[in-house]
């Protein structure tokens, strides 16, 4: 279809330019900048006109890798913005590193043009740590969730795969970015022309902010038994104070020998033992990603000693936490 038809099809104010800000961070993760970018790129194509444009920015401008190794040219570094510009900040791993003090005084004088800011992936992170979603809904991706929620207490926290509340914006990485612009584009332009670009990326499936991030629980293990499924949710709800295996069963109405019969059936573990691995894993989240001290990260997970959250520690992991603190220091920002 030729861009005339095209426009003909979805009519516009052709006055109207909205400028994106993309501030890339070292380590940012591709798909999540890329799903974002293509969206505007698509519009553009599909409306026959310019409605979005956007620039490329960082810290010191000139280059910067993402995690898959490939470097971008930026178009600046950290410019004063227009008050009608929208801002995005562009993350992935590493994101505490690449979070720096004078990247943070630049968000917050940014922000208080009442500008609407961003974050896509890990972004939330560096968001919060400037201050912009105090009291504000936000989403980050599920592996950074536990550490977030510990770092960021005036943060409302949520599972959804994008959140915008107010003037903010945050995803929770990868595709997500697709369905937070797919609804910028609905606001902007209509929902006709959204859905066409969701055609032309062959994404049949737009999410709302009401859609969580991650399966539920019988998809991501592979069983679908119910009250197996009902007994791990209650599990991942209560790490810091682990419940009795004799208590889940009875809250699920069975006995502890049959719930002892489920779980080695379809995961060839106890609960105790799925119980504790799960308490390990946030644990492992937490050290690499905070600097909480091994102590609290020990109370954070259910466990009442340190002594004894090392040594399940070092059954499961092969090292300590101290060690594994050691290697995966997280470095303060500000």
């Amino acid at each position: 279809m030729t861009d005339t038809r095209l426009a003909n099809r979805f009519p516009t104010d052709a006055e109207k330019t909205r400028r994106f800000v993309f501030v890339l961070l070292e380590d940012f993760t591709l798909l999540s900048f890329a799903s974002a970018v293509e969206c505007l790129r698509i519009a553009n194509r599909m409306s026959g006109r310019t409605a979005y444009d956007w620039r490329l920015i960082g810290e010191d401008g000139g280059r910067v890798r993402c995690s898959a190794g490939a470097e971008y040219t930026l178009d600046g570094s950290l410019d004063e913005l227009r008050r009608e510009d929208t801002l995005v900040v562009c993350s992935g791993i590493n994101v505490q590193a690449a979070t720096t003090k004078k990247l943070l005084g630049w968000l917050r004088r940014e922000a208080r043009k009442g500008m609407m800011v961003g974050g896509l992936c890990t972004a939330a992170f560096t968001l919060a740590k400037a201050g912009l979603l105090d009291g504000k809904k936000a989403t980050i991706h599920w592996e950074n969730q536990d550490s977030f929620s510990e770092d960021f207490e005036d943060v409302i926290l949520t599972k959804s795969v994008f959140v915008v509340d107010g003037n903010r914006m945050t995803t929770a990485g990868g595709t997500s970015s697709i369905d937070l612009m797919l609804k910028l584009i609905a606001d902007d332009l209509g929902e006709d022309l959204a859905n066409a670009v969701a055609d032309q990326l062959i994404y049949s499936s737009i999410r709302t902010d009401q859609d969580t991030q991650r399966l539920s629980v019988p998809t991501r293990i592979g069983v679908r038994h119910p009250k197996l499924g009902q007994v791990i949710q209650m599990m991942e709800a209560n790490i810091e104070e682990p419940i009795s295996p004799s208590s889940l069963a009875r809250d699920v109405g069975m006995s502890t020998r049959q719930l002892e019969r489920l779980f080695r059936r379809y995961l060839s573990r106890s609960p105790k033992r799925y119980y504790m691995e799960l308490r390990l894993q946030k644990s492992r989240n937490l050290l690499m990603q905070t600097d909480m001290s091994v102590i609290n990260v020990a109370l954070a997970c259910g466990f009442a000693s340190p002594s004894h959250f090392s040594k399940c520690y070092r059954a499961h992991y092969d090292t300590t936490p101290y060690r594994e603190r050691g290697s995966h220091a997280a470095r303060p920002v500000a």
